[in-house]
């Protein structure tokens, strides 16, 4: 079993997990919920590519602030100015226009380089990529309890991870996933019919919704605008999705649920 991870100070205890109980390494910040829109600053100059740098900057909203450091995974093509980034001790990925976003100051990129590593496993993972999982985490209590999921991809820059979601908790998550699959953590769910895609004929298109801006009705009647920014490739009906009042990134099969 994995030792439970340390929790951030008080200063950063607002963005405290999603699931508090969840301790091996599910302490995502919590969901951001403000009303108001980050405001922007003009920029003059191009500035350099940091996707794959490390980055260190403050976070300031609310009257307080705290200092974050992380790696860029990707910068967005149809929105150039959002960047997906994994901050240490955090496994949701956030999605930030960091040269923007006025809550993100001091941004600097650190001369830190990340540790070169290979998957031991690449069949493996190969094998575990568009397949639902149960997902096994440690509580505060000590029974593990199950989280059911799919593995959506290898994330870029970080190659050992995994981006994976939850039915229960549809953002997105970086994990080490043949380390857990290794110490029987992860269980790759046997495929149904109903799970399995449509055959495509050779060269057949399929409109891509990427780009494309969303509205979604929550439970109190009010309405979340946002953009869908990426297509899962080992499922295509799968797709990432950015609020506009949200830094998190969240993961809808759009054809399921339209």
């Amino acid at each position: 079993m994995k030792s439970a991870p340390g929790h951030r100070d008080t200063a950063d205890a607002g963005h405290a997990g999603i699931s508090a109980n969840m301790m091996k390494k599910k302490n995502p910040h919590k969901k951001h919920k403000s009303s108001l829109g980050p405001t922007t600053k003009v920029l003059s100059q191009p500035r350099r590519n940091i996707v794959g740098c490390r980055i260190q900057h403050v976070w300031k909203e609310g009257g307080g602030h705290v200092v974050w450091k992380g790696t860029v995974l990707d910068q967005v093509p149809v929105n150039p100015s959002l960047y997906l980034i994994k901050y240490d001790g955090f496994d949701c990925v956030y999605g930030l226009e960091l040269h923007k976003d006025e809550r993100v100051q001091g941004l600097e990129v650190l001369p830190d380089r990340l540790a070169k590593s290979r998957l031991t496993d690449v069949s493996l993972a190969d094998t575990m990529i568009g397949k639902a999982v149960e997902h096994m985490f440690e509580t505060e209590e000590g029974p593990k309890e199950e989280w059911r999921g799919m593995v959506l991809a290898r994330a870029p820059i970080m190659t050992t991870w995994f981006y994976i979601t939850y039915e229960k908790d549809p953002v997105l998550y970086m994990y080490q996933l043949l380390d857990d699959y290794k110490e029987g953590d992860l269980r790759i769910m046997p495929e149904s019919n109903d799970s399995v895609p449509a055959e495509r004929e050779p060269g057949e298109v399929v409109d891509s919704l990427v780009g494309k801006q969303v509205e979604y009705a929550k439970e109190d009647g009010g309405k979340r605008t946002g953009m869908v920014i990426h297509q899962v490739e080992a499922k295509p009906s799968v797709y990432f999705i950015k609020f506009d009042d949200d830094f998190l990134i969240y993961v809808y099969d759009l054809v399921k649920t339209s």
